[in-house]
């Protein structure tokens, strides 16, 4: 499967954010990559390129292809409601996504990896797709052969999904449940959605 394997901080600080996680390069040049770097007085961005830059923050965010970008974008907008928090409630009930927030893996990126390698159960099956779409109620749980797992321990070890209150975590049995979509104001990923509704709307 095709996946962004570039530099992040590159991208992290085209976009103007740590989406990937902390990046002590980030922190130490937070300003765009180039040249000149930060002494060079750049141009402000038009309002195509402030929806573009908006657009690819949130891709690389949550780790999706262009064409995954889009396909995800329409499917939104074909449902009840406002476009934007729809775009943003489909990319967090990704599965990768919500094994990330539950802290079975310190970032989506592995989260990804433990789903495609068949280390995660969804209601009591394995599901190695990582766009797979979680619903309400669902129980996304650890294979038990892979609970020990070095990457899968430390992460929960060092993790708190009670802080996200769509979900829910139980240690001992090494699951969690998707309560509920979460709301835009349960989200907190810094995202201008409408922005991205604009761009794809021209």
């Amino acid at each position: 499967m095709a996946r962004y394997r570039g530099p992040k901080s590159k991208v992290a600080r085209k976009v103007g954010a740590p989406i990937f996680g902390p990046d002590k390069f980030f922190d130490k040049k937070n300003y765009p990559p180039g040249q000149h770097g930060g002494t060079k007085k750049r141009r402000k961005l038009s309002e195509y390129g402030m929806q573009l830059l908006e657009k690819q923050k949130a891709k690389y965010t949550y780790g999706l292809l262009e064409r995954q970008f889009y396909n995800t974008f329409m499917k939104a907008s074909q449902k009840k409601g406002i476009t934007g928090e729809n775009l943003l409630v489909l990319l967090e009930s990704r599965l990768d996504n919500v094994v990330f927030r539950l802290g079975v893996a310190p970032t989506r990126r592995g989260a990804r990896q433990l789903v495609t390698h068949r280390h995660i159960m969804v209601n009591g099956k394995v599901v190695n797709v990582p766009s797979f779409s979680v619903k309400p109620g669902d129980i996304i749980s650890v294979r038990e052969r892979s609970r020990s797992l070095e990457v899968i321990t430390d992460s929960l070890a060092s993790s708190d999904a009670s802080k996200y209150s769509w979900l829910e975590w139980d240690a001992g049995q090494m699951a969690g449940k998707f309560v509920h979509n979460p709301t835009r104001e349960e989200i907190p990923e810094r995202i201008k959605e409408q922005l991205i509704v604009e761009l794809y709307s021209k």
